[in-house]
């Protein structure tokens, strides 16, 4: 299938599914020992309304209540690159806490790249800077959790290129190869949606295997693309992956944020 064709595709069904979007937040959350993670691109607190607004990406992110979430763009771009978020009135709110991180004084995270946890020890933090024309990142980092198991998470933002995306994938597919073993997610905007070979997507396979289905995450108010994804090195490490679809969240960002579980006792590993 084509190019042209699969993009057409995805404005039918997205016009398609405009009728049966739900009105109430989804129940994305897992039972027994699952983890609830979850990407979201704040688009720097600009909702789809072209309103700042950091308290509603604060409420959405209250609506997901996840153990582990990684923002982008959570940062200003230009000057000191503030951090845009209230932490604290997060944390007091989800008991979520940033992985620390050496950055500007003023930033939340790397490039823009926030992960956020709670109920856990972090360890082994490390942050990747990207190849490419714009300032590009990813963090990387060993989450103990506190009701058991260790996860590998990496948080990452890729470029606007796809020349660059191929070298970002490379750049964290060396990284991985250098290191243990371990669960791993990995999980962020990719800025790709398509499959071919020239494909940052394919790139990951290497390591990751078959990717999960596409959920279409952008824009927020009509979603045809999906350029956020999780995806596990391990099979079954995921499952559920969904698009956080709510009134709020299609107001507080350009981007729906997805949500997965992990499930952290699976012991296979893919390829």
């Amino acid at each position: 299938m084509t190019r042209r064709h699969t993009l057409t595709r995805n404005v039918l069904t997205s016009i398609r599914n405009q009728r049966s979007r739900p009105l109430d937040s989804p129940d994305h959350r897992g039972g027994g020992d699952s983890l609830l993670v979850a990407s979201y691109n704040v688009h720097k607190c600009v909702g789809s309304d072209g309103r700042f607004d950091p308290a509603r990406i604060m409420d959405v992110i209250c609506e997901i209540a996840p153990d582990v979430i990684a923002l982008q763009e959570a940062d200003e771009r230009f000057g000191e690159r503030a951090g845009l978020l209230d932490l604290h009135r997060l944390k007091e709110e989800t008991g979520l806490m940033p992985v620390p991180i050496e950055t500007q004084p003023k930033s939340h995270g790397y490039h823009g790249n926030l992960l956020l946890f709670r109920q856990g020890a972090v360890h082994d933090v490390h942050q990747l800077k990207l190849p490419g024309l714009e300032p590009r990142g990813a963090v990387i980092a060993e989450i103990e959790m506190e009701r058991g198991g260790a996860l590998r998470v990496i948080a990452s933002h890729f470029g606007l290129m796809r020349w660059a995306r191929r070298q970002q994938a490379d750049r964290i597919l060396d990284l991985l190869g250098s290191r243990d073993d371990r669960p791993t997610i990995m999980m962020g905007d990719f800025n790709e949606w398509r499959l071919g070979n020239g494909s940052a997507l394919r790139k990951l396979e290497k390591l990751f295997g078959p990717l999960p289905a596409p959920v279409p995450s952008f824009p927020a108010r009509m979603p045809m693309l999906s350029l956020d994804r999780i995806i596990a090195n391990r099979s079954g490490l995921i499952d559920g992956i969904l698009v956080h679809d709510t009134p709020l969240a299609r107001l507080a960002s350009d981007h729906l944020p997805i949500t997965a579980r992990v499930e952290l006792g699976t012991p296979a590993i893919e390829g």
